[in-house]
């Protein structure tokens, strides 16, 4: 068997601490989850105001046509 071979190993003692770090990433981001959320759109919200600001057209009523 080839050394260089043995640097692709990845035994359980190594997959195990990995996966134990991601999962309490996960975790983490899953109880703060609304607050990850909230500001991923407030970013999104900054962005896109800046860098076209439109005014909404409010559609007149039936009754301010007739005025």
């Amino acid at each position: 068997m080839l050394s260089p071979l043995f640097a692709l190993y990845a035994g359980p003692d190594q997959v195990m601490t990995v996966t134990s770090g991601l999962a309490s990433v996960l975790g983490l981001l899953l109880i703060f989850w609304h607050k990850v959320v909230a500001t991923f759109f407030k970013f999104v919200r900054l962005f896109r105001r800046g860098s076209s600001p439109t005014s909404p057209e409010v559609p007149k009523t039936s009754s301010e046509k007739r005025s």
